[in-house]
Protein backbone atom coordinates (compact mmCIF):
# COMPACT_ATOMS: atom_id res chain seq x y z
CA UNK A 1 0.00 0.00 0.00
CA UNK A 2 1.36 3.44 -0.74
CA UNK A 3 1.97 5.75 2.09
CA UNK A 4 -0.63 8.07 2.83
CA UNK A 5 -0.87 11.80 1.38
CA UNK A 6 -1.34 13.83 4.87
CA UNK A 7 -2.07 16.73 3.25
CA UNK A 8 -5.76 15.45 2.86
CA UNK A 9 -7.51 17.03 5.25
CA UNK A 10 -9.71 13.54 5.82
CA UNK A 11 -6.64 12.09 6.85
CA UNK A 12 -5.86 14.58 9.00
CA UNK A 13 -8.91 14.32 10.60
CA UNK A 14 -9.17 10.55 10.66
CA UNK A 15 -5.69 10.10 12.55
CA UNK A 16 -6.07 13.32 14.41
CA UNK A 17 -9.04 11.61 16.08
CA UNK A 18 -7.53 8.00 15.99
CA UNK A 19 -4.43 9.32 17.87
CA UNK A 20 -6.32 11.06 20.45
CA UNK A 21 -8.54 8.02 21.54
CA UNK A 22 -5.81 5.62 21.37
CA UNK A 23 -3.46 7.57 23.82
CA UNK A 24 -6.32 8.38 25.88
CA UNK A 25 -7.13 4.64 26.49
CA UNK A 26 -3.44 3.98 26.62
CA UNK A 27 -2.98 6.26 29.49
CA UNK A 28 -6.13 4.38 31.18
CA UNK A 29 -4.46 1.44 30.60
CA UNK A 30 -1.43 2.83 32.46
CA UNK A 31 -3.08 4.22 35.13
CA UNK A 32 -4.69 0.99 35.82
CA UNK A 33 -1.53 -0.36 36.36
CA UNK A 34 0.10 2.17 38.46
CA UNK A 35 0.81 1.75 41.82
CA UNK A 36 -0.10 -2.01 41.80
CA UNK A 37 2.76 -5.23 41.80
CA UNK A 38 4.64 -5.63 38.10
CA UNK A 39 7.19 -7.38 36.82
CA UNK A 40 10.37 -4.93 35.82
CA UNK A 41 13.84 -5.46 34.54
CA UNK A 42 16.81 -3.41 33.56
CA UNK A 43 17.39 -3.05 29.66
CA UNK A 44 20.69 -1.56 27.95
CA UNK A 45 23.01 -0.31 30.86
CA UNK A 46 20.40 0.89 33.35
CA UNK A 47 16.84 1.56 32.02
CA UNK A 48 14.00 0.21 33.51
CA UNK A 49 11.37 -1.39 31.88
CA UNK A 50 8.26 -3.40 33.22
CA UNK A 51 5.37 -5.36 32.03
CA UNK A 52 3.10 -1.58 32.54
CA UNK A 53 5.21 -0.23 29.56
CA UNK A 54 5.41 -3.35 27.23
CA UNK A 55 1.59 -3.72 28.13
CA UNK A 56 1.03 0.12 26.37
CA UNK A 57 3.35 -0.58 23.74
CA UNK A 58 1.03 -3.44 22.64
CA UNK A 59 -2.39 -1.73 22.64
CA UNK A 60 -0.67 1.58 21.40
CA UNK A 61 0.66 -0.86 17.86
CA UNK A 62 -2.39 -2.54 17.73
CA UNK A 63 -4.58 0.70 17.70
CA UNK A 64 -2.46 2.48 15.49
CA UNK A 65 -0.84 0.24 13.25
CA UNK A 66 -3.74 -1.83 12.82
CA UNK A 67 -5.82 1.44 11.62
CA UNK A 68 -2.68 2.77 9.39
CA UNK A 69 -1.06 -0.43 8.57
CA UNK A 70 1.45 1.69 5.60
CA UNK A 71 2.81 3.95 8.18
CA UNK A 72 6.45 2.96 9.50
CA UNK A 73 6.60 2.12 13.35
CA UNK A 74 9.31 3.41 15.77
CA UNK A 75 8.99 3.21 19.33
CA UNK A 76 11.24 3.03 22.83
CA UNK A 77 9.76 -0.49 23.31
CA UNK A 78 9.94 -2.63 19.92
CA UNK A 79 12.48 -4.23 18.12
CA UNK A 80 13.68 -0.63 15.47
CA UNK A 81 12.10 -1.56 12.20
CA UNK A 82 14.49 -0.19 9.16
CA UNK A 83 11.46 -0.13 7.23
CA UNK A 84 10.27 2.84 9.06
CA UNK A 85 12.83 5.14 6.99
CA UNK A 86 11.00 4.53 3.80
CA UNK A 87 7.56 5.31 5.07
CA UNK A 88 6.49 8.60 4.46
CA UNK A 89 4.40 8.92 7.78
CA UNK A 90 5.65 7.54 11.00
CA UNK A 91 4.27 6.43 14.64
CA UNK A 92 6.91 7.99 17.57
CA UNK A 93 6.34 6.23 20.42
CA UNK A 94 6.98 6.44 24.14
CA UNK A 95 4.62 4.18 25.90
CA UNK A 96 5.28 5.48 29.24
CA UNK A 97 7.65 8.43 29.78
CA UNK A 98 9.01 8.48 32.97
CA UNK A 99 9.05 4.80 33.97
CA UNK A 100 11.64 5.29 36.67
CA UNK A 101 9.23 7.90 38.32
CA UNK A 102 5.92 4.92 37.46
CA UNK A 103 7.50 2.70 38.91
CA UNK A 104 8.56 4.85 41.92
CA UNK A 105 4.80 5.96 42.52
CA UNK A 106 5.22 9.67 41.69
CA UNK A 107 3.17 11.32 39.37
CA UNK A 108 5.14 12.47 36.42
CA UNK A 109 4.75 10.00 33.82
CA UNK A 110 2.86 10.16 30.48
CA UNK A 111 2.30 8.34 27.44
CA UNK A 112 3.60 9.95 24.08
CA UNK A 113 3.02 9.41 20.48
CA UNK A 114 3.80 11.64 17.70
CA UNK A 115 3.04 10.98 13.95
CA UNK A 116 5.75 12.15 11.82
CA UNK A 117 5.59 13.17 8.06
CA UNK A 118 9.37 13.09 6.90
CA UNK A 119 11.53 14.26 9.31
CA UNK A 120 9.34 16.88 11.40
CA UNK A 121 5.95 15.71 14.00
CA UNK A 122 2.65 16.90 12.22
CA UNK A 123 0.45 15.53 15.18
CA UNK A 124 1.04 15.18 18.75
CA UNK A 125 -0.60 13.90 21.91
CA UNK A 126 1.19 13.35 25.66
CA UNK A 127 -1.24 12.67 28.11
CA UNK A 128 -0.50 12.42 32.06
CA UNK A 129 -3.33 10.20 33.85
CA UNK A 130 -2.66 11.01 37.06
CA UNK A 131 -2.25 15.16 36.54
CA UNK A 132 -5.23 14.98 34.06
CA UNK A 133 -2.80 16.70 31.47
CA UNK A 134 -3.85 15.71 28.10
CA UNK A 135 -1.73 18.00 25.48
CA UNK A 136 -2.43 17.72 22.14
CA UNK A 137 -0.89 20.00 18.84
CA UNK A 138 -1.60 19.29 15.17
CA UNK A 139 0.72 21.24 12.52
CA UNK A 140 -0.82 24.88 11.66
CA UNK A 141 -3.57 24.13 14.02
CA UNK A 142 -2.16 25.42 17.78
CA UNK A 143 -1.93 23.47 21.21
CA UNK A 144 -4.61 22.16 23.12
CA UNK A 145 -4.14 21.24 26.73
CA UNK A 146 -7.58 19.45 27.86
CA UNK A 147 -9.35 21.37 24.70
CA UNK A 148 -8.26 24.81 26.00
CA UNK A 149 -5.91 26.49 23.55
CA UNK A 150 -2.51 27.39 25.07
CA UNK A 151 0.85 29.20 24.51
CA UNK A 152 4.24 29.67 25.67
CA UNK A 153 5.34 32.53 27.63
CA UNK A 154 6.42 35.34 25.95
CA UNK A 155 9.39 37.89 26.73
CA UNK A 156 12.93 36.81 27.22
CA UNK A 157 13.86 37.93 30.91
CA UNK A 158 14.53 34.21 33.00
CA UNK A 159 12.80 33.12 36.44
CA UNK A 160 15.36 29.81 37.33
CA UNK A 161 12.53 28.58 39.65
CA UNK A 162 10.31 28.35 36.21
CA UNK A 163 13.28 26.96 34.14
CA UNK A 164 13.91 22.76 34.48
CA UNK A 165 16.62 20.75 32.86
CA UNK A 166 19.78 19.29 34.82
CA UNK A 167 21.04 21.53 37.01
CA UNK A 168 24.76 22.17 35.94
CA UNK A 169 23.43 22.98 32.10
CA UNK A 170 20.58 25.30 33.59
CA UNK A 171 23.22 27.19 35.74
CA UNK A 172 25.48 27.91 32.71
CA UNK A 173 23.03 30.54 31.69
CA UNK A 174 24.04 32.47 34.61
CA UNK A 175 26.84 31.41 35.74
CA UNK A 176 27.70 34.56 37.61
CA UNK A 177 25.11 34.12 40.13
CA UNK A 178 26.05 31.72 42.36
CA UNK A 179 23.53 29.21 43.76
CA UNK A 180 20.45 29.87 42.14
CA UNK A 181 16.46 28.56 43.26
CA UNK A 182 15.51 25.60 40.18
CA UNK A 183 12.26 24.32 39.58
CA UNK A 184 11.69 20.66 40.76
CA UNK A 185 13.18 17.91 38.88
CA UNK A 186 10.26 16.38 36.44
CA UNK A 187 11.02 13.05 35.46
CA UNK A 188 9.28 12.44 32.54
CA UNK A 189 11.73 14.65 29.93
CA UNK A 190 7.87 14.70 27.50
CA UNK A 191 6.25 16.19 29.81
CA UNK A 192 8.71 18.65 31.55
CA UNK A 193 8.91 19.78 28.05
CA UNK A 194 5.55 20.57 27.47
CA UNK A 195 4.59 22.41 30.53
CA UNK A 196 6.60 25.00 28.28
CA UNK A 197 3.62 25.52 25.97
CA UNK A 198 1.37 26.45 28.66
CA UNK A 199 3.37 28.54 30.62
CA UNK A 200 3.90 26.29 33.31
CA UNK A 201 7.51 26.88 32.31
CA UNK A 202 9.42 29.68 30.96
CA UNK A 203 12.21 27.05 29.62
CA UNK A 204 13.05 23.28 29.52
CA UNK A 205 16.29 21.65 29.04
CA UNK A 206 16.78 17.99 27.72
CA UNK A 207 20.28 16.98 28.38
CA UNK A 208 22.33 14.37 26.03
CA UNK A 209 21.16 11.22 24.78
CA UNK A 210 17.27 12.05 24.53
CA UNK A 211 15.21 9.83 21.84
CA UNK A 212 12.99 10.45 19.28
CA UNK A 213 10.33 8.69 21.36
CA UNK A 214 10.93 11.71 24.14
CA UNK A 215 10.81 14.51 22.16
CA UNK A 216 8.52 13.94 18.73
CA UNK A 217 5.33 14.74 20.48
CA UNK A 218 6.69 17.43 22.86
CA UNK A 219 8.34 19.38 20.36
CA UNK A 220 5.43 19.72 18.01
CA UNK A 221 3.17 20.73 21.23
CA UNK A 222 5.70 23.52 21.82
CA UNK A 223 5.83 24.89 18.80
CA UNK A 224 2.34 24.87 18.01
CA UNK A 225 2.17 26.55 20.88
CA UNK A 226 4.33 29.76 19.63
CA UNK A 227 7.40 28.30 21.34
CA UNK A 228 10.59 26.69 19.87
CA UNK A 229 12.09 23.67 20.85
CA UNK A 230 16.06 23.11 18.95
CA UNK A 231 19.41 22.20 20.01
CA UNK A 232 21.90 24.70 21.28
CA UNK A 233 22.58 25.88 18.45
CA UNK A 234 19.26 26.82 17.28
CA UNK A 235 19.37 23.61 14.43
CA UNK A 236 15.54 22.16 14.25
CA UNK A 237 15.51 18.79 15.30
CA UNK A 238 14.83 15.69 12.60
CA UNK A 239 13.25 12.62 13.35
CA UNK A 240 12.81 9.33 11.95
CA UNK A 241 16.59 9.00 11.05
CA UNK A 242 18.68 6.05 11.33
CA UNK A 243 20.07 7.39 14.03
CA UNK A 244 17.48 8.56 16.92
CA UNK A 245 19.92 9.88 19.99
CA UNK A 246 19.84 13.54 20.14
CA UNK A 247 22.21 16.23 22.26
CA UNK A 248 21.49 18.63 24.67
CA UNK A 249 18.34 20.50 23.52
CA UNK A 250 16.31 23.85 24.97
CA UNK A 251 12.54 24.39 24.62
CA UNK A 252 11.42 28.07 25.56
CA UNK A 253 9.06 30.87 23.92
CA UNK A 254 10.34 31.96 20.72
CA UNK A 255 12.23 35.30 22.35
CA UNK A 256 13.07 33.33 25.31
CA UNK A 257 14.48 30.44 23.36
CA UNK A 258 16.41 33.26 21.01
CA UNK A 259 17.96 34.29 24.31
CA UNK A 260 19.10 31.31 25.34
CA UNK A 261 20.17 30.32 21.98
CA UNK A 262 22.58 33.47 21.58
CA UNK A 263 23.98 32.84 25.41
CA UNK A 264 25.09 29.43 24.69
CA UNK A 265 26.38 30.48 21.12
CA UNK A 266 28.57 33.15 22.68
CA UNK A 267 29.30 30.28 25.66
CA UNK A 268 29.46 27.01 23.88
CA UNK A 269 29.39 23.68 26.09
CA UNK A 270 32.74 22.01 26.94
Amino acid sequence: MADADFSDATILTRDAALLQDTVREAGALAQSMFRTELKKWIKGASSPVSEADIAVNDLLEARLRGATPDYGWLSEESADDSTRLSRRLTWVVDPIDGTRNYLGGHDDWCVSVALVEGASPVLAAVFAPVTSEFFFAARGRGTLLNDIPVRANSGSELDFARVAGPKPLVERLKPSLGEIKLHPRIGSLALRLCRVAHGGLDAAFAGGNSHDWDLAAADLIVQEADGRMSDLSGDPILYNRREVTHGVLVAAGRDRHASIVAHFRNRPLP
